[in-house]
């Protein structure tokens, strides 16, 4: 198997881990993927993330995913900017991810930011996605 984008990658993967109620899931490791999910989990949509070292040179994530009173507290995660079609927004262009319930994760210059905390530095980058 072969793909372009390990971050669609890896949000397919959270997508169907937790529709079949996973207690955790394993993606492909990359300077982004660990990023995203620092975010993620800041904010309270997984619980803990792990890397590993499967065979000698090849790195994986274990991602412990979340869910309360047993519905998966990631309702809605979708890929906004792909490697076909970048998706880039200035800070005053950024609107409210879901009314306001959700998060966008932003590529800046000051690193992987969701959108509240890239208005409050005002800086504006890549949407990578948009979690609810």
């Amino acid at each position: 198997m072969s793909f372009n984008d390990s971050t669609s990658d890896m949000i397919a993967t959270l997508n169907n881990g937790q529709r079949a109620k996973l207690a955790a899931v394993t993606v492909v490791s990359s300077g982004l993927n660990k990023n995203v999910l620092n975010v993620l989990q800041n904010e309270g949509f997984i619980n803990s993330f792990e890397e590993v070292e499967e065979i000698k040179g090849i790195k994986r994530l274990n991602v412990a995913l979340k869910y309360h009173q047993g519905q998966p507290v990631i309702k809605q995660i979708k890929r906004t900017s792909k490697p076909g079609l970048r998706n880039y927004s200035q800070i005053k262009d950024l609107g409210k991810s879901f009314s306001g319930l959700g998060v966008k994760i932003i590529s800046t210059s000051k690193g992987v930011l969701p959108d509240f905390e890239a208005r409050r530095l005002n800086v504006g980058g890549e949407v990578i996605c948009e979690v609810f």
